[in-house]
Formats: C-alpha cells, structure tokens, sequence
C-alpha cells in the first residue's frame, strides 16, 4: 500500500451524515451514516433493495437524497452535479462509446478537462499500460472479450487521476473464472493507485476477498461495518452471519447470560449483549469437526451436537455432510479433501457428533443490538 502522505495526496475521504432517500412509501436510505477513510477500498455489500446502489448512486450525484451531506475531504457535495464531483466511476454495463476505439474511450474525460493533446497521449498510453491493454489502443468496442472492456472502464475511470473512485457491481457480467482473476487485478490496480474506493457487490466473497472493510446493508441502514475478517468470524446479527459466508442458525434460549441449545450449555468466547432479544446459535460448516458416534469425548469447554447423517454432497475439493439434528434441525459440515482422503466418510445414516470450540461459537440476535 502507498504510505500514508502518498494516500492523503492520491486520495480523499468520504463522510456521510443522515444519508436519506424515500420512494413514495419505500425507504431506500434510512438516516445512513458512514465515514470511508482516504485511500480506502470499501464495499457496499447486501442484498437486492438493501440501498447500497442508491447510497453510491447518491455519492456520485445521480440520484439526490431528501436530507442529508456527504463530504469529501471538507468539501459538502450533496447539491454539486455529477460532473463537478471529480470522479472516477465504472458502471455494470461498462457505458464504453461503441462507435470510439479503445484508446479513444479512455481519452474522453480528459478532453473533456481540456488536457492538451500530447498530455493526453501519454496518460491514455499509461493508462492502458496499467491494465494491460497497452497494444489495443487502435481496437475497437466490439472486438474485446468481456474481461478487456471492463478494464478499458476501469482505465478510463482512472486516466484523469481521481482521487475517488465508485464502481457499481463492474464484475457481475464476467464468468467466474475471469471475475476471480478480475478481483485481483482490481486489488493491486487499488495499491498502485492509492485512490478512494467505494464498490456495490451482492457477492459476499467478492467482498471479502477485495475490501479493506465491508459495509453490509440492510433494508436502507448499515448492519455493520468491520474487515473482512471480522465480519465473517464476528457478525452482529443473524442477518449478517445469515448474509455473509455459509452458516446454519439453531434457536437458542438465553438464561442468566447463558446460552442453550435444547437445554444443554453452549461454551463461547462471546457474551450475549441484549438477553431480552430472540437469539440463535450460528454455525460455519468448515468449523465443525465431525465426529464418530463411537469416539471420545471432546476436551472441556468443547460443546458438542449429536445428529445422524441425512446426505453426503460431493463438490470437488470438499464434501458437504448433511446432518440430522431432529426436530426439524439439519446442520452442514463441509470436509475438505485432504481430511476425507485421510479419515473417510461416513455412511448415511451414520450416528455422529459435531464438535466446535468456544471460539468458533458464535451467538446472535435476531435483530440488530
């Protein structure tokens, strides 16, 4: 990453204060806050109408919030037109000029800045270098594969330096392959540059695997924003443990700050914050350890569930382990490779247990604490 005098040069942070939005009776933002740092990759992450296209939208000026500022650096830009707000934006659908070569496309916002020509040149050359197009400059639209537009988008967002830049869901046309590749690319492009990045994505592993911090979105508010890390391993509330990664959720009862499945204590590193509230037990599948119905007993402060085994899911590199807990509970457990080569499976119908430490014991509300 660029140092931190680099970053203040090549980047500004975004505040955003009582962010709303209403369309009729449908609250789009609901009294948003957020504070994006210089230099920072963030993403907006949820579900279809979760607000996080109109936040963007809203921080790029085409769409106005009913109330509300959003600054960047010190400057208030709520009421400046798209135009003025200085930035570098990558669209869905690429919004590239078919009728513009390459290096054209990735000339438009500096002629429209008034660069001299020769300046121009370079930068576009530049430009094209960083995303390595630098010989398809003369190319026309219609003869790049997917991949090669979205990095002409993403040239021409960067060619006039902006020091923001916002990219609303730029991989969601790729095949998965490419999009992975892309993701990468878009990560180093990010250090190299040292811009401001806000990106939208429904993909929970996009965001995870991009992103300095995630912002995950929820019906017009912020759910939670942490790292990447700390959002999978310790989310907030059901919606976000549910939203990001795989899990299973089991109801629990809490009782004098304790937690219980079916009466039996849960072990966990974390302490239950609102006792008042509905709360569940949320389990990763490649957190649990499978256990013969036969084996020993798990060290203390192991806990411990018992079920029998519904299906076996083979799917490459891991085998997901369908479990039966009974009363209508199933809970996944994902092995990898490795470990079943190593320890087999087990035969459905199989009696077994499922082991997981405190640590991995995560304890959640149904609603946001």
């Amino acid at each position: 990453m660029p140092d931190a005098s680099a970053t203040q040069d090549r980047s500004l942070p975004i505040t955003v204060r009582h962010l709303t939005k209403s369309y009729g009776d449908f609250k789009a933002l609901d009294d948003i806050g957020i504070d994006v740092r210089a230099g920072e990759f963030m993403t907006l992450l949820g579900p279809s109408g979760s607000g996080k296209t109109t936040l963007l939208m809203a921080l790029a000026g085409f769409v106005s919030p009913d109330r509300g500022s959003i600054l960047f650096g010190e400057q208030e830009v709520v009421a400046l037109s798209p135009h003025k707000r200085g930035l570098g934006m990558v669209f869905q659908s690429y919004a590239l000029f078919p009728l513009m070569s390459v290096a054209e496309n990735v000339a438009y916002p500096l002629k429209l800045r008034g660069v001299p020509r020769p300046e121009i040149g370079r930068r576009v050359q530049a430009a094209l270098e960083m995303v390595q197009l630098g010989a398809f400059g003369e190319r026309r639209i219609h003869q790049l594969s997917g991949g090669q537009r979205q990095r002409v988008a993403l040239a021409r967002a960067m060619v006039f330096e902006p020091r923001i830049i916002l990219m609303d869901e730029p991989l969601s046309a790729l095949d998965k392959k490419l999009r992975e590749q892309m993701q990468i690319e878009i990560k180093s492009l990010h250090r190299k540059l040292g811009a401001t990045i806000v990106y939208v994505t429904h993909d929970q592993r996009e965001a995870l695997t991009m992103s300095d911090r995630v912002a995950v979105l929820d019906r017009g508010r912020i759910a939670q924003i942490d790292t990447p890390q700390a959002l999978y391993r310790r989310p907030r509330s059901l919606f976000v443990a549910d939203f990001v990664g795989e899990s299973v959720a089991l109801p629990v009862q809490v009782e004098a700050g304790v937690a219980r499945h079916r009466g039996v204590p849960l072990h966990s590193s974390r302490a239950v914050e609102d006792p008042a509230l509905p709360h569940y037990l949320i389990l990763r599948p490649e957190l649990i350890e499978l256990l013969d119905g036969q084996a020993p007993p798990s060290p203390p402060g192991t806990n411990e569930l018992s079920g029998t085994v519904r299906e076996l899911v083979f799917q490459g590199d891991s085998v997901l382990v369908l479990v039966d807990l009974g009363q209508g509970e199933e809970v996944a457990v994902r092995l990898a490779a490795g470990r079943v080569a190593r320890g087999g499976l087990p035969q459905q119908g199989a009696a077994v247990r499922l082991a997981f430490d405190a640590e991995s014991t995560l304890i959640v509300p149904a609603t946001d604490p």
